[in-house]
Order: structure tokens, then C-alpha cells, then sequence
């Protein structure tokens, strides 16, 4: 029976969740979150209908026309009895035509589209990729709040104990009010410092809450990230941007050449009016026409050269584009580099300088006990050791998340 109550009160009872994070599920859920993830299915869709469209080029193709005429003479038969020819004349006319060879026109258009289409595709990994080093900020500063908040919890127990043993030695006429005083102010300080370390995490929360459209609270725990290497070989989104929008240019092109090919068709056509294909008749009636139609439009060829030169020379702009970015890039790199190296060194001068505080603290502490220094000198010596603890901290996390910034921009 008594496990059974035991049951009921776990079923019934809310169980207070922890949410657990880390820095990849950050990512995934801001990209997936983004409003503008919205247009990677809208420029899909676009893209496989104007590819449907420029395919039903090869389709039979129905064309309706009309006309009303009048004319100042026709043709007279000098004969008697001869039919009289209206100088208005009508027609109605239905064309069915069907392309034999265009040049590959309309291969190339279908080409085009889909060269098109994977280029607003990449634009738009582009633009969700950048939204990477925002969440990243985020991310690291509520791990560095988390730090500053475990290190102020520290402090307050330094600054506690003194507290406890000031007031035996205040009881017992070895130590002045004024000294426990100080202390008990200090002690406040930390709680002052916990309460606006507290109000920073959960606006770092919310912010982040926003990105990745999930709740969160003060029960959320991010996972601190390993340490990352830092690769020299760059993957970035935008270089495979460059190399879509190079092939666009290609198609163009080789679209060109089209444009002085010749085109050959075949058509029927369907008509009612008057005159007839028997002219001399003045009856209104059917007829019909069937045939082969060849066209060769030469005009082309006067700007083909030049329009060669306007797409080769998008093409140097463009390499010298994806140059431009590159250097940038590496340039960004190697400043990273050289800001994890520096922060390497002053956590090994942090772990040195943390040591000799500490060894301070400790004795400092003695002295407190025996009356050989004041509370000020005291607090003055927890807060010294303090300080250093909070150097790593930051340059822990500074180090952490530079090396994840350089992952970002290098594009691995």
C-alpha cells in the first residue's frame, strides 16, 4: 500500500523538467525557427514550376487569329457571268504548331531555371548560416553567467565563514562589531552581485528562447562544448554560392548561340472567312493549311561578340568577388588564431596567479581567526583570489567560444 501512495504522488505530482542544451542544437533549431526558412520551400516550388513551363515549349502550341479587311481593289475576271470579288474581306484562323529543332532554346532555358533556382537556394543557406555567430554570442555569454554565478556562490561562502567565526570572537570580546559589520556588508554585495547575474541570464535566456522558439527558464542547462581545433580549410556556404552563379554564366553562354540557329517548325492551320483558298469565289467558307516553317534570324550576330564580353566579364567580377571573400576570411582566421593563442597563455598565468591567491586567502584566514589583520584586509584578499578565478572563467569561455567562432567562419 505504501508504495502504491508512493506511485499516485509521482503520477500526480509535477516534476520540475531541466532542459538541457548544446550549442549544435542551438544552431539547428535557430535555422529551422528563422522566418526566412520559409522561403526554402517557396523558391523550390518556384523553381520547379518555371523549369515545367520552359519543358511545355516543347508541347504542340494552339494559336487563335483573326482579321477584317477592306481593300481599295480586287481581282476582276474578265470573263461574263464572272463572280464579283467584295473588296471586304474576312478571316478566322486556328494554328496548331509544333517545334522540330529550336537550337536547344528551350534545353537551355530549362537550364537556366534550375541554375537560377539552386542560386536563391544558396543565397538562402547564406543568410541562415549568419544568424550562427548570433546564437553562438548568446550561448557563451549565459555559460559565462553560469561560471560568475557557481564563482560568486564561492565568494559567499568565504565571506560566510568568516562571518560565523567574526561573530564567536564578537561574542567573545576578541574582535569589534565594526569588523563583523564589514563582513555582513561584503556578504550583501554577493547577494547584490547574484540577483543582477540572475536578471542578465534571463535576458540572455529570452534572447535565445527567441532564436530557437523554445522555452526556456532558469532550470535550462547549456552544455559547455569541448574544446574545437581550429582547421585551416574553408567551407563556407558562399563558395558554393560563387560556383552556382558560374555556372549561370555558362548557361548564358552557350544560350547565346541559339539566338543565330535556325528554327524549323511544322503547323496546321484551321480557317474560316472569305475569300477562300478558291479565290474566285465571294462565299464565306473552310479552309485549311498545312506545312513546314523554316526561320533564320541572322541579326543576332551582330551583338553576339559583345554579349560574350558582358558575360565573361561578369565572370572575372565574380571570381574577384569570391577572391575578395576568401582573404577576408582568412584574415578573420587568422586573427582567431592568434586570439586563441593569447587567451592559452593567460589561462596557464590564470592557473599560476589563482595558486598564489589562494595560498593567501588561507593564510589570510589564520590571520582573521588570531586578530592579526582587519575584515578590510581579509575581504581584501578573498576578493584578490576571487578576481583571478573570474580571469579564467572569462578566458576559458573566451577561449571556447573563439575557437567555435572560427568554426563558423571558416565553415566547418
Amino acid at each position: 500500500m505504501k508504495y502504491l501512495v508512493w506511485a499516485v504522488l509521482l503520477c500526480t505530482t509535477p516534476a520540475m523538467s531541466q532542459t538541457s542544451l548544446t550549442l549544435e542544437d542551438c544552431y539547428q533549431l535557430a535555422q529551422k525557427n528563422y522566418p526566412l526558412i520559409k522561403q526554402r520551400e517557396l523558391i523550390s516550388r518556384s523553381g520547379n514550376y518555371t523549369v515545367a513551363n520552359a519543358a511545355k515549349g516543347y508541347l504542340p502550341q494552339l494559336n487563335f487569329s483573326g482579321q477584317a479587311t477592306y481593300q481599295s481593289q480586287v481581282v476582276t475576271i474578265p470573263f461574263p457571268g464572272a463572280p464579283q470579288l467584295s473588296k471586304d474581306q474576312y478571316k478566322v484562323q486556328a494554328e496548331v504548331s509544333q517545334t522540330l529543332f529550336d537550337g536547344g532554346g528551350i534545353h537551355y532555358q530549362k537550364e537556366l531555371s534550375k541554375a537560377n533556382t539552386a542560386i536563391q537556394q544558396q543565397q538562402l543557406e547564406v543568410n541562415l548560416y549568419s544568424i550562427r555567430d548570433q546564437v553562438s554570442q548568446l550561448f557563451f555569454g549565459i555559460l559565462l553567467i553560469d561560471e560568475q554565478l557557481q564563482q560568486n556562490e564561492l565568494r559567499k561562502e568565504d565571506i560566510g565563514s568568516a562571518v560565523h567565526k567574526t561573530e564567536g570572537a564578537v561574542n567573545n570580546g576578541s574582535a569589534l562589531r565594526s569588523s563583523l559589520d564589514e563582513l555582513k556588508a561584503e556578504l550583501l554585495n554577493t547577494d547584490q552581485a547574484h540577483v543582477q547575474l540572475r536578471a542578465s541570464r534571463q535576458a540572455y535566456l529570452q534572447m535565445l528562447s527567441l532564436f530557437i522558439d523554445q522555452p526556456l527558464d532558469d532550470h535550462t542547462r547549456l552544455t559547455k562544448p569541448a574544446p574545437a581545433t581550429m582547421p585551416a580549410e574553408i567551407r563556407r556556404p558562399e563558395l558554393l554560392l560563387y560556383d552556382y552563379k558560374q555556372r549561370s554564366y555558362d548557361v548564358q553562354e552557350k544560350q547565346l548561340k541559339v539566338n543565330y540557329l535556325p528554327k524549323v517548325s511544322a503547323f496546321v492551320q484551321g480557317t474560316y472567312g472569305r475569300p477562300t483558298l478558291n479565290f474566285v469565289s465571294n462565299d464565306f467558307g473552310f479552309y485549311a493549311l498545312g506545312g513546314v516553317r523554316f526561320s533564320w534570324g541572322l541579326g543576332s550576330l551582330y551583338t553576339n561578340k559583345n554579349s560574350r564580353q558582358i558575360l565573361r566579364i561578369s565572370k572575372q567580377d565574380m571570381d574577384v568577388q569570391k577572391e575578395t571573400f576568401m582573404f577576408n576570411t582568412r584574415l578573420t582566421m587568422t586573427r582567431q588564431q592568434i586570439e586563441a593563442s593569447q587567451y592559452s597563455d593567460l589561462i596557464q598565468q590564470d592557473q599560476e596567479i589563482i595558486a598564489l591567491r589562494t595560498s593567501v586567502k588561507k593564510a589570510a584566514v589564520a590571520q582573521l581567526e588570531n586578530g592579526v589583520i582587519t575584515s578590510h584586509d581579509y575581504i581584501t584578499q578573498v576578493n584578490a583570489e576571487s578576481q583571478a578565478r573570474q580571469n579564467l572563467i572569462l578566458h576559458e569561455i573566451q577561449l571556447l567560444q573563439v575557437q567555435y567562432n572560427n568554426k563558423n567562419t571558416s565553415g566547418n
